[in-house]
């Protein structure tokens, strides 16, 4: 089970499927912007698909990375809408390989901005679509 792996396939693959079988049932996700954790499988797929829209462009790359046993800090850079944008991805996982937190970190603050409106725009498509 080597939950990074799994990851970055995702991420270089720019889809989510797979990721829903990744995530833990309960999992925590703490965006950049919202100020609590949101709680569970399906809001955490939503966000990070939304992600995998918006941040994995041709210029996303994973610059460092930190691995242990149950946990791992991914840098990532990219450039979106002209800003550069530097940020981590910090996820834990249990014994059975299911993330049970994900964590985004991004800076600077113009970079934050950029992010927000774009996932703001690709969330609210998607909602819209599963409304039809």
């Amino acid at each position: 089970m080597d939950v990074v792996s799994k990851w970055h396939k995702l991420a270089k693959n720019h889809t989510s499927e797979g990721l829903h079988a990744l995530l833990a049932d309960d999992v925590q996700f703490h965006s950049p912007v919202v100020h609590t954790p949101q709680i569970g499988r399906d809001i955490t797929h939503a966000y990070l698909s939304a992600a995998f829209v918006v941040l994995y462009n041709e210029t996303f790359r994973y610059v460092r990375e930190i691995v242990g046993s149950h946990s791992a800090m991914l840098e990532f850079e990219l450039e979106l809408d002209g800003i550069h944008v530097n940020g981590v991805d910090i996820m834990s996982w249990d014994d059975t390989g299911r993330i049970v937190d994900f964590k985004v970190m991004v800076r600077p603050l113009k970079a934050i901005d950029v992010v927000r409106n774009n996932m703001a725009r690709v969330l609210e498509a998607m909602q819209q679509a599963t409304a039809s």
